[in-house]
């Protein structure tokens, strides 16, 4: 197999495709979060358990579904994840109280996993010299999918609720999926995936990091920053509620913040191309962290907007940043699963601090401890990625 072909580019369209509507599993939970609060009459911590549990389930899909890909293909991890969406959504639907809709969102999560994690281990096999840019559409994917489905799906739930939601794309998932996950079925010679690997753990050894050290050091640099990521992704539509204007203005601020996070991921991704995951990330993990910092004093309507778009700009090359570096410097051959379980810990930064962000406005009553909080555990990220950036001298490129 050759690498950066049309072939390559063609694929990449296809699985981008699937990405947005595989990762609508992780978005309508936060969508209709306000009115599951209403029909429940839930508090905001126990409100956003399905979320959080969406999250774990996404985190733990990731990686199981990652390993699927390196023995099975990515077809057989495609179909089985898309099917486990369609039922979770389905389920849900006839859910009678919390603890119900938490548990069938964590079967929900796992399913969701098939849209990011595999699909970008999957494009980091057909792309050698644009392997940045080609990660970062992928994982693109699921800020699209943000950006799209609530634009699509709010008049929907203002008219028929949130049960009629869930059972509509339980259906449109697996009618729309599992056809465009046969053309996938081609895989990348093993040939080539062996010897690359080959190369790198070579590589390795010359580091001051061993491959287990480097795995557990990104993994807990990826809890940290995507507590901070989670703060205004999860709760911006309840912000808005609260501050009384409405879930439709919340509805929107998402959808420009993920938009811009599009834009974010791709401009990341040329960069990374140039300057590697390392210093990609801590670039990107940077920015993130000051632009957290502004929800603080702004939030008037347009303020709100503007913020959102500055954040979305900012944090969109993080975590593709973090496959970049596996790829840069772990075994090839194991792709699915290492960016997998690194992309795990992402996802449990998110339901971490989802959670806690929840927790922290039950308390006192305001989002800006939760802000503060968020600003924190992105300094630690710094903190990890910086020592990483010492001890990984040497960069190789599969």
């Amino acid at each position: 197999m050759t690498t950066d072909t049309p072939k390559s580019w063609r694929r990449l369209g296809l699985a981008l495709a699937i990405a947005i509507i595989t990762n609508v599993g992780i978005w309508a939970i936060v969508l209709v979060m306000p009115a599951i609060e209403t029909e429940f009459s839930s508090g905001r911590a126990e409100t956003v358990l399905p979320y959080t549990f969406t999250m774990i389930g996404f985190g733990i899909g990731n990686f199981m579904l990652g390993r699927t890909m390196d023995r099975f293909g990515i077809v057989q991890a495609l179909l089985g994840g898309s099917i486990l969406i369609s039922g979770s959504f389905i389920f849900a639907a006839l859910a009678t109280s919390i603890t119900e809709l938490t548990v069938i969102h964590f079967c929900l999560g796992v399913g969701t996993a098939v849209g990011f994690g595999p699909l970008i281990a999957d494009a980091s096999h057909w792309f050698k010299k644009k392997r940045g840019i080609a990660v970062a559409i992928i994982a693109s994917g699921n800020y699209l999918s943000g950006a799209i489905w609530p634009s699509f799906l709010t008049p929907m739930l203002i008219e028929s609720g949130w049960r009629d939601i869930y059972i509509f794309l339980g259906v449109i998932v697996v009618v729309l999926t599992i056809p465009m996950s046969f053309a996938m079925a081609e895989r990348p010679l093993a040939s080539n995936v062996n010897s690359v690997a080959k190369d790198i753990d070579e590589k390795i050894n010359e580091t001051e990091l061993s491959g287990r050290n480097l795995q557990w050091l990104l993994g807990i640099a990826g809890v940290c920053c995507c507590v901070a990521m989670s703060m205004p992704q999860v709760h911006i539509v309840a912000y808005c509620v609260g501050l009384g204007y409405g879930p439709a203005i919340g509805a929107e601020l998402l959808s420009v913040m993920l938009a811009c996070g599009v834009i974010s991921r791709l401009t990341f991704g040329i960069i990374s191309d140039q300057l590697g995951g390392v210093r990609t990330l801590m670039l990107s993990s940077t920015l993130q962290m000051l632009s957290v910092l502004f929800f603080l004093p702004f939030n008037g309507v347009v303020s709100l907007y503007i913020v959102s778009a500055i954040f979305g700009l900012s944090q969109g090359g993080i975590v593709p940043s973090y496959a970049i570096i596996v790829r840069e410097f772990l075994p090839a051959k194991e792709a699915g699963e290492r960016v997998g379980l690194v992309l795990m810990m992402t996802v449990f930064g998110m339901a971490l601090g989802g959670w806690l962000s929840g927790i922290i406005y039950d308390s006192v009553g305001s989002y800006k401890i939760a802000f503060l909080n968020g600003a924190l555990w992105n300094l630690f990220n710094l903190a990890i990625m910086a020592m990483v950036l010492i001890r990984t001298k040497t960069k190789q490129t599969a």
